[in-house]
């Protein structure tokens, strides 16, 4: 069985969702955690939380905004100090952004999901891959989508930015792979967490649970997943037995994107 214990891990977005998620188990295997988010308030009560459940966990809250490359070279040079390695890093942080179609898409909300899909996927591997170099050792672990590997209507920066994400997750793979570093991207379905619920409130504002059970229909197990689902397979990918693995984008998303055809 795979471990995490002693190894030093940031996680963007780790107040909510996936990254909380993530968050707990990696706590629970002892990992020493660097906890990024933009909302500071909620990052404070994961720590409260994460605290109360494992009183010797070693945390560290940075709040930082993801697009902005000054922040995240800040939370990359803190994790760093506070512990003086990074072992992993999981690129998390996200948002959907709103809908409309591609020519009708609003310009300023377009750049936004871009600089944050993207651009805070590609800050944090800017700073973080030299260190990892260094040490001869590294795992990163960037969240695409499936959107990242289809497309998704009236999405058209989400998509956009998930699939650059799972390229950029190629090429760091191939030029940092001589160093002992491996980087993967997963890619989640439907993920019951708060984004994704907010999804299903614009589908069925009346009854968001209706529209998340229609969809669930045509998933192959017939559920959503879950977050550990997500959690356990990027402790994995973000373990020392991960170590022929790279460059890989993995849906996580119970065989969906399989499927031929418009769902």
């Amino acid at each position: 069985m795979f471990s995490l214990k002693g190894k030093s891990i940031i996680i963007t977005g780790g107040a909510m969702g996936l990254g909380y998620a993530t968050a707990e188990l990696f706590a629970e295997q002892g990992a020493y955690l660097t906890l990024v988010d933009y909302n500071e308030e909620k990052l404070k009560e994961a720590e409260k939380q994460l605290k109360k459940k494992y009183p010797d966990a070693k945390i560290l809250t940075v709040m930082a905004d993801v697009s902005k490359e000054d922040q995240v070279k800040n939370y990359v040079e803190k994790a760093h100090k506070e512990f003086s390695r990074i072992d992993g890093l999981y690129n998390n942080a996200g948002i959907e952004g709103e809908t409309a179609l591609m020519t009708e898409y609003d310009m300023d909300a377009f750049k936004k999901v871009i600089d944050i899909n993207l651009m805070g996927v590609y800050y944090a591997m800017r700073y973080v891959l030299p260190i990892m170099q260094k040490q001869k050792y590294g795992r990163i672990v960037n969240v695409a989508s499936v959107a990242g590997i289809r497309g998704v209507k009236n999405e058209t920066p989400y998509v956009a930015s998930k699939h650059a994400v799972s390229g950029m997750t190629k090429n760091a793979a191939l030029e940092y792979g001589q160093y002992g570093v491996m980087t993967n991207a997963i890619a989640p379905g439907a993920i019951v967490t708060p984004m994704v619920d907010a999804a299903f409130k614009k589908i069925n504002p009346k009854d968001p649970k209706a529209a998340m059970k229609e969809y669930a229909k045509a998933n192959p197990t017939l559920k959503l997943g879950q977050p550990k689902d997500v959690a356990y397979l990027v402790a994995f990918l973000l373990s020392e037995e991960c170590s022929y693995v790279s460059g890989q984008t993995i849906a996580v998303d119970g065989g969906q994107s399989s499927i031929y055809g418009d769902i």
